[in-house]
């Protein structure tokens, strides 16, 4: 409850314009299962406001639509990485989050003045020629100016928007709460895990925040495709360098969403799609470091049907063991083998409970339903939406950390669609699963792996004896301890918790009053209304106390 507390005084604004605009699109009713332990639910009971006739009469997945819109950048980008989460909602719901757009009108370049003079000690006029005031493009969290350095090399310096990191850190820590208030209050979609969803989702958001570590995720790209000459990505200018300000070589091509243009420069339109697919899956298969925003406003075309990827603050990591699991997962759809495809989704589904009969019935469906299928007819995101929709069915959910990895993929083969209508990503993922597949059976690596099993399996014997005899010894003194995880407990738990906070804050409102007593009888010192002024403080502050206890009284009392 204090941390509680601290929160609604140091974001209560923005807690307050959170629910009313929940209440304003009819979302009212989420805002008060929520106020069992909100102050999310406090704000929005507080608030009268209804949900206008023309609003109110719109389908769910549109309210929801315009409300994230207007939350502001962090939901609007939250909402993008709900698009590609057809294992949470349905397809009406996905199409609605895929409208979600991150553009916002430029800010004066005057106002980014101050920012370039702190981080190059000096006008940034003085430092760049010909730097342009006017963005080339704007974004929620940057915008790109367009310069030359003294020696005439042509560059584009990426400014971070004034106050967004304070605005973005305040909006995290309010999903953070969000989060878990979901996950206890809300059982139906606790497996959904999305307190992970989010705390994922915080991390890559304040990655994007630094754009030093986007200039290194840009440099690990080019060295990764060094041996490439088909992709390109831009040099980085460290000396120009902060985290407020990322000043990168200007690479001069064709908008990956200038098809006629590309077309007319006798571009191979085919071509170009097939070497970004390579170069992504390449990314997410091979390197297991991946761009996870490959629209086209992040792509040019150059000469030579080459590619060039920028904007690299969005990435992705894909471990080895779970790129393993990705081309089994690939190589049982392409087999249709039902066994380890089922296999795998149980993996996936850490410990929710499965009926794997339904889930083996459901999956032999699906594998039906795309038997004889024409490859150029097969979408990976139909495929994908497909397979997460039994995964939805069956009360299973795909793992967080795959979410950007499907939302890359599923923008990949958009972009790639526009290219060439014939353009299947599957073909394209053969190769790579039968890499990946080959690579783990090679000599050198089941050493490795034997190896490594045997250490472990040594260590486990060699300690067996001491492990044994320390439990022996333990039992002897009565100090034997048997830990139990009973789920069921969780509940009480919590209102024992709560309880426990409610009994030290009154503790700490007594404290308070009798503390102020004593101070009021203090003669001298600074004054409030004609009375000691740290008396007069302390006797608010254990007023303000007082008052939330006998709401969080009256409001559990109603629950």
């Amino acid at each position: 409850m204090i941390r509680q507390t601290i929160s609604v005084f140091r974001d209560f604004s923005r807690i307050r314009e959170i629910a009313g605009i929940l209440m304003r699109y009819g979302w009212g009713d989420i805002a008060k299962r929520l106020g069992k332990r909100s102050v999310i639910g406090w704000a929005g009971n507080a608030l009268s406001s209804q949900p206008a006739p023309e609003i109110k009469n719109l389908p769910s997945e549109v309210r929801a639509r315009l409300a994230i819109q207007e939350l502001g950048p962090t939901f609007v980008k939250l909402g993008q990485v709900l698009a590609t989460r057809p294992d949470i909602f349905p397809p009406q719901w996905i199409a609605e989050f895929a409208k979600l757009q991150d553009h916002v009108p430029p800010v004066p370049f005057d106002e980014l003045l101050p920012e370039l003079e702190k981080v190059f000690g000096r006008s940034p006029f003085d430092v760049f020629v010909d730097l342009q005031k006017e963005p080339i493009a704007a974004a929620s969290i940057a915008q790109v100016h367009l310069a030359k350095l003294q020696d005439g090399t042509s560059v584009v310096l990426k400014i971070r928007r004034p106050n967004v990191e304070a605005n973005i850190d305040a909006d995290l820590r309010l999903l953070s709460h969000l989060g878990r208030l979901v996950e206890s209050e809300l059982p139906e979609i606790r497996r959904f895990q999305p307190g992970k969803i989010i705390a994922q989702f915080s991390k890559s958001l304040k990655r994007e925040l630094d754009f030093t570590l986007e200039g290194r995720s840009t440099e690990r790209f080019a060295r990764n495709f060094a041996d490439d000459e088909n992709v390109k990505f831009a040099k980085i200018y460290w000396d120009f360098c902060s985290d407020s300000v990322l000043v990168m070589e200007r690479i001069e091509g064709i908008p990956g969403n200038s098809l006629e243009q590309a077309t007319k420069a006798g571009l191979d339109l085919p071509l170009l799609a097939e070497r970004g697919a390579k170069a992504v899956l390449k990314m997410v298969l091979i390197d297991g470091f991946f761009h996870a925003d490959p629209h086209p406003g992040n792509i040019f075309y150059l000469a030579g049907n080459r590619v060039a990827i920028i904007d690299c603050g969005m990435v992705g990591r894909v471990t080895l063991d779970r790129r393993g699991e990705i081309a089994d997962l690939l190589a049982a759809l392409v087999s249709r083998d039902i066994d380890s495809l089922r296999d795998i989704l149980i993996i996936w589904a850490g410990e929710s409970n499965v009926d794997e009969a339904k889930l083996s019935a459901d999956i032999d469906e699906f594998i039906c339903n795309y038997d004889n299928a024409p490859l150029k007819h097969v979408r990976f995101s139909a495929l994908l939406n497909d397979l997460t929709t039994i995964m939805r069915e069956n009360h299973l959910a795909v793992p967080p950390d795959l979410t950007m990895l499907f939302k890359a993929l599923i923008t990949l083969e958009g972009l790639g669609r526009q290219l060439d209508p014939d353009f299947q990503i599957v073909s394209f993922l053969t190769p790579f699963v039968k890499k990946i597949i080959i690579d783990r059976y090679m000599p050198g690596t089941l050493y490795k792996k034997g190896k490594r099993s045997l250490g472990n399996v040594f260590d486990a014997v060699t300690s067996l004896p001491g492990d044994v005899s320390q439990v022996l010894r333990e039992a002897g003194r009565g100090r034997l301890k048997l830990n139990l995880d009973l789920k069921r407990l969780d509940h009480f738990g919590h209102q024992l918790d709560h309880s426990t906070n409610r009994l030290t804050m009154a503790l700490i409102a007594a404290a308070l009053i009798v503390g102020s007593s004593i101070v009021m009888t203090v003669k001298g010192g600074p004054t409030l209304f004609g009375l000691p002024a740290f008396g007069f403080m302390g006797f608010f502050l254990a007023f303000c106390i007082g008052i939330m206890l006998m709401i969080s009284i009256w409001r559990s009392g109603r629950d």
